[in-house]
């Protein structure tokens, strides 16, 4: 199994943001994490799992993903997407990123598990870390559609 542990961070909310994700299959590990200028945190968290799944190089292989936000999980794991997805996600946040996910959960079909955040999961704290950390670079990049959504 893949597993892939997420968080996402934001410094005001909306502000300078990052996400963290750790992917671990057998004994191979990989981190990845990136950092916005402007953003918000549910961006993150969505964007931290979807960076995971997007680093997936095969499919076949039963994926788990590992997050702390009810937002994402929720959505996922309630179906909310699938009526949003209907309704072409009339006000609702963060479309763009849905719309990227939603082809990689049907590639992968993820399953996904609700964590307590800040609770001394290690992959998780790890994870704030690689957000924060990201969130707090010089290289902040330009998260495009959320710019030019709130312009």
């Amino acid at each position: 199994m893949i597993q892939i542990f997420t968080d996402g961070a934001a410094q005001g909310n909306p502000g300078p943001g990052g996400y963290g994700t750790i992917l671990r299959y057998g004994k191979h590990e990989k981190e990845l994490s990136g950092g916005f200028r402007l953003t918000t945190n549910n961006r993150m968290e969505l964007m931290a799992v979807i960076a995971g799944l997007e680093s997936i190089k095969k499919s076949g292989i039963p994926v788990m993903v590992v997050s702390d936000s009810k937002y994402v999980v929720e959505a996922v794991e309630k179906g909310w997407i699938w009526t949003w997805e209907k309704n072409n996600f009339k006000k609702k946040a963060n479309p763009d990123l849905w719309k990227r996910f939603i082809p990689l959960y049907h590639k992968y079909k993820p399953k996904f598990k609700w964590i307590k955040g800040h609770a001394g999961h290690a992959e998780n704290e790890r994870c704030d870390q690689l957000a924060v950390v990201a969130a707090q670079s010089h290289d902040l990049k330009i998260d495009e559609e959320y710019e030019k959504s709130k312009a």
